[in-house]
């Protein structure tokens, strides 16, 4: 899993975001002075402080922070993490690699998941193996003449792909708290603090752990019976939380 890689593709639209929810919260009050486009660019231009960021990000309407579209790549993660990812469907837009067209015949490349980079060599050298044959099943059905399409149901979920998702603020902030809760997968996890870190570095007052974090550094576990009952400090960044968390990757390679 230290070979998933994340990067955000459009970094200017998370400045964008930032003024146009100001824009928007600000419109809201001053409808009354605004009497043609002129006053309205006036107030869109209007400049701002960090402080400004911070409260108005932490108002209880979500409608403000949904002007903006960030786009964010992700590669190397493995299919089965794009049918748990591809759940969220509300102002969320995925474009995957597709088994339909491409062939992996010569290049395919799995995901080690964290428990197994965990395990002894043997079980690591088991799981390849499992993967290494199921792709063998593949290339046998693609020179047998079955399509690409057809014969990737025999693909691992391991399986390494290249994924883009475009979201709001307010849906990545949904998606982050969601998915790093440790109730999820370790992959899943890894990518969505990866994407979160990412985030953070380029506007750490707008995605901030107390309003992106999963819930329980936000307020508190809304899992219930099912809680992991170990919560996250409230004050862990998510790049605090990689190197707790998974210690591995930074020996095995970067976050």
């Amino acid at each position: 899993m230290n070979q998933i890689e994340t990067t955000i593709l459009n970094c200017s639209a998370i400045k964008e975001a930032e003024k146009n929810m100001i824009f928007a919260a600000r419109l809201t009050q001053r409808g009354h002075t605004i009497h043609n486009m002129a006053d309205l660019l006036q107030l869109y231009n209007q400049s701002y402080h960090a402080d400004t960021v911070e409260n108005i990000s932490s108002l209880p309407h979500p409608t403000i922070q949904k002007f903006t579209v960030i786009t964010v790549a992700v590669v190397g993660a493995s299919r089965r993490f794009l049918s748990q990812i591809t759940r969220h469907q509300n102002e969320v837009k995925f474009m995957s690699a597709s088994l339909q067209y491409s062939n992996y015949s010569e290049g395919a490349a799995f995901v080690k998941p964290y428990e197994i980079i965990q395990s002894p060599e043997k079980i690591q050298d088991l799981y390849i193996k499992s993967c290494l044959s199921d792709m063998e099943s593949y290339k046998a059905l693609c020179r047998s003449g079955i399509s690409h399409d057809t014969a990737g149901y025999v693909t691992p979920q391991g399986l390494r792909n290249i994924l883009i998702i475009s979201a709001t603020p307010y849906q990545w902030k949904h998606m982050i708290g969601q998915r790093s809760c440790r109730r999820n997968t370790d992959e899943m996890r890894i990518v969505m603090l990866k994407v979160w870190h990412a985030l953070y570095l380029k506007n750490p007052v707008l995605f901030d752990p107390s309003r992106t974090g999963s819930f329980c550094q936000r307020e508190h576990c809304q899992e219930e019976k099912m809680s992991c009952q170990h919560p996250i400090s409230k004050s862990f960044t998510p790049g605090i939380i990689l190197a707790k968390d998974y210690p591995l990757l930074f020996q095995e390679g970067s976050v």
